[in-house]
């Protein structure tokens, strides 16, 4: 099996909204276990999300976890999750569905190496960049 790379997203306790939203953007099914199931940990919500993933159609695999007490969550930082592709109008219906509830801070257009690109913040707090590529 060939390594790939896999964004984890910890959130305040919004993994399992996350997760439902994203799946409902991106497609795909969704996995979760809860802290309860693998023991607990010591101040995190037995019902909270301690693992989820998403596997979607399009061969993306986004994990979210409720962030357990005294870890970081999502808030912006120096990371961004990227969509690219050739597919022009699929990633621009991810690119509104992400953009719904959160800002958009730079619009999905053409930029000035050609590209289709826009970034947004989704309504978790997590950045995105959406590429769609002009280029054959």
């Amino acid at each position: 099996m060939a390594s790939h790379l896999c964004p984890y997203v910890s959130l305040p306790g919004t993994a399992r909204e996350a997760l439902a939203f994203y799946r409902s953007v991106l497609g795909g099914e969704v996995s979760t276990s809860t802290f309860a199931e693998f023991g607990g940990a010591e101040g995190a919500d037995p019902d909270g999300v301690m693992h989820g993933q998403l596997d979607t159609p399009s061969g993306f695999t986004l994990m979210v976890s409720d962030a357990m007490p005294g870890m970081s969550s999502a808030s912006g930082g120096n990371i961004a999750l990227c969509l690219s592709g050739d597919d022009l109008e699929q990633l621009r219906g991810f690119f509104d569905g992400l953009a719904e509830g959160g800002k958009v801070t730079t619009p999905l257009e053409v930029q000035v190496w050609g590209d289709q690109y826009g970034a947004l913040t989704d309504r978790f707090g997590v950045d995105w960049m959406v590429n769609a590529s002009t280029r054959g």
